[in-house]
């Protein structure tokens, strides 16, 4: 067995602990030995490797509250991830998108601040992984950001119209009132960058557009940030429609998770496919995400975690 015992300034100790000592609690499941502190000594104890390594992980969350980082349990997963990674938690952190009143867009995980550079360095970005990664909210950040900064003059948001596995049946309404529930998650985002009455500004003098992927056939989208969501449940013809719509000054980012797919047993999924055609093509960017950047509440990890288990269980039986 061996200990550690670390002497902390008596603010840093406090921020340290987190709410109830939240924060000490995730540390020591995370690196795998006994934590304490008290007062504003910290102490490791377990075996020598485990001491190492937590030290590691208390010297990186010491040197992000020195910058005036607040840290939560969920920072730990930044921190872990980073280290394993050979970055910097405070470069991935301090990586802000957008600022909207109190709220703070930044990556929390490796493969976030991966993808968030992608879409800054390249023209077209792919971001595919589970739900909760983040994908569609980075995207639109970026997006608000973009045309905040006038580097596009509009914005457009789009995603096929496919029901997720039940039948809604005839909607009432006009066109727009008809993809509404369709378009519902991108709206939703929307509103979390923007104050209402600048989205609805924008939505009628159509500098931001959301709309059924079936509107962008036949168009060449110029100075623009253009959305796909749910990319899964386009055709490989969809798909290809889509990204030759792309114009001089644009960039596409295109979202989806491939475990979701909500076509026909017999159609394969545009974005599938895509992977094995545009792979090798310059100015286009793959981002894989994983179970480990599910930034939702902690139980959508174990969910999504499950899920995947599940279905390699069933891939073996079959």
């Amino acid at each position: 067995m061996a200990r550690r015992q670390l002497t902390l300034d008596n603010a840093v100790a406090a921020e340290l602990a987190g709410a109830e000592d939240s924060v000490l609690r995730e540390l020591e499941d995370r690196v795998g030995c006994d934590v304490h502190l008290r007062g504003n000594v910290l102490t490791l104890d377990g075996s020598e490797g485990d001491v190492r390594d937590a030290a590691v992980v208390v010297d990186e969350l010491v040197g992000l509250i020195e910058r005036g980082h607040e840290v939560a349990p969920s920072t730990l997963g930044t921190v872990s991830g980073a280290i394993d990674a050979r970055q910097s938690s405070a470069d991935i952190l301090e990586d802000v998108i957008w600022r909207h009143r109190g709220m703070k867009v930044a990556p929390k995980t490796v493969n976030q601040k991966r993808y968030v550079d992608s879409i800054r360095n390249h023209t077209v970005t792919f971001g595919i992984g589970p739900a909760g990664t983040g994908k569609t909210f980075l995207a639109v950040a970026r997006a608000v950001a973009a045309l905040d900064a006038r580097e596009v003059n509009r914005i457009i948001l789009t995603r096929p119209a496919v029901e997720a596995g039940e039948r809604l049946g005839f909607l009432p309404g006009d066109i727009q009132a008809k993809v509404d529930p369709y378009l519902r998650p991108l709206f939703d985002a929307l509103y979390d960058m923007l104050d209402p009455e600048r989205v609805s500004t924008y939505l009628e003098n159509g500098i931001i557009e959301v709309a059924p992927l079936a509107f962008m056939r036949g168009r060449s989208l110029n100075d623009s940030f253009v959305i796909l969501d749910e990319a899964q449940n386009t055709s490989p013809e969809q798909m290809k429609m889509f990204l030759t719509r792309l114009g001089f000054g644009s960039k596409m980012v295109v979202t989806g998770d491939i475990t979701q797919i909500d076509l026909p047993r017999d159609q394969r999924s545009g974005l599938v496919v895509i992977g094995e055609i545009l792979a090798q093509v310059a100015d286009i960017s793959f981002v894989r995400f994983g179970g480990e950047d599910v930034v939702r509440h902690e139980l959508v990890q174990r969910i999504v975690a499950a899920y995947g288990e599940y279905e390699k269980s069933s891939q073996s039986r079959d």
